[in-house]
């Protein structure tokens, strides 16, 4: 369970951790000894984590009993916890039984107590566990809920299940070694959760212009129209890289250097055009995605000049590539640099004319 926070007279408590018996406070101010001070505590984060740990011992409980699964480990999350329960599955009617049952509990109000028991009391060896720390001193703390578990804990727990309000099991994924992880809310969190889900709803029903229960088909929709779209566009971006690549070997007198941007291609796009211009004698610099921002970017060219700029381009533009013989590509950070670039090409071009 995660530790409570609050204020020593006006100064936040950071973090509460356990050495030996002791619980120490760490605070980002000196507190002067002897001080009289109020303490103040973090009861909403205090409550929150009862409810949880409540929730977590009921449903650990209620699972060994109805279908034999025992809890190996557990986790306190900041939106949602789990369960660790020793057992390869745990179908959806499970789920439902088990979800069912547990609140059945909290409506009959059962109590919840606290006993401090001797190290060496026999009772303590009926009490369910998973070992003391090595550091333990003093009294073992049990928590029981009457008629239903008896658990030795160190947490904060609610006086009666009734304060858990309502417990919701959100299904499970697979867990380690084997395992199963159970998903759950407790109390004010279903709550909360319910407040974010209709939030989202009224988001979607006003964007979808539909009811929540068309929700699900409308998003369908709109996905195979998307696709459909990437797809035509897709088509249009090859068939412009060859228009663009035929435009430049139509000229009359060729070119030792071409240089293109277009913000709307990717690499697919660039290696079309360094395709159908050819490498052998014209040096390629395409670059592709935001004009000042990030990109992608492909030197093409004759085996000796891809070697030789290739890394000098992509440092350039803040990026990092790879080459391969003729091309030379990668991602670029600062595409604002383009020109600085074409200068650096321009001037090797130059320098390699006889």
């Amino acid at each position: 369970q995660p530790d409570d926070r609050g204020l020593i007279g006006d100064v936040p408590v950071l973090r509460v951790t356990r050495r030996g018996p002791e619980a120490v406070h760490f605070v980002p101010a000196a507190l002067e000894p002897g001080a009289e001070v109020l303490l103040s505590l973090d009861w909403e984060r205090r409550f929150d984590h009862m409810q949880q740990h409540s929730g977590q011992h009921l449903i650990t409980a209620v699972a060994e009993q109805m279908f034999g699964f025992k809890t190996t480990s557990w986790e306190l999350g900041r939106q949602r916890s789990l369960i660790e329960l020793d057992t390869p599955s745990v179908t959806a009617e499970q789920v439902k039984a088990l979800e069912r049952c547990v609140n059945e509990k909290i409506r009959d109000r059962v109590p919840v107590t606290v006993r401090e028991l001797a190290a060496d009391d026999p009772e303590v060896e009926r009490v369910r566990s998973r070992v003391l720390p090595d550091d333990h001193v003093g009294p073992v703390r049990v928590v029981d809920i009457e008629g239903i578990d008896s658990n030795m804990c160190c947490g904060t727990h609610v006086s009666n299940l009734s304060d858990l309000q309502v417990i919701k099991l959100l299904g499970t994924e697979k867990g380690k070694k084997n395992k199963t992880n159970l998903i759950f809310l407790v109390g004010n969190r279903v709550l909360k959760s319910i407040e974010q889900s209709h939030s989202t709803e009224k988001a979607l029903t006003s964007l979808l212009k539909n009811g929540p229960g068309e929700h699900v088909e409308a998003v369908r929709r709109l996905q195979s129209s998307v696709k459909l779209l990437q797809k035509n566009n897709l088509n249009l971006l090859r068939d412009i890289a060859v228009l663009i690549a035929r435009d430049f070997k139509s000229k009359p007198a060729p070119r030792q250097l071409f240089v293109l941007h277009r913000k709307e291609g990717d690499s697919e796009f660039m290696n079309i055009i360094a395709n159908e211009i050819g490498t052998e004698e014209t040096l390629l610099f395409l670059t592709v995605g935001d004009e000042k921002e990030a990109g992608l970017f492909l030197l093409a060219g004759p085996v000796e000049a891809v070697e030789n700029l290739g890394p000098r381009v992509a440092e350039l533009l803040g990026g990092k590539g790879a080459g391969k013989r003729d091309r030379f590509q990668g991602k670029a950070a600062k595409m604002s640099r383009r020109g600085e670039v074409q200068a650096l090409l321009e001037e090797f071009i130059s320098h390699r004319r006889p």
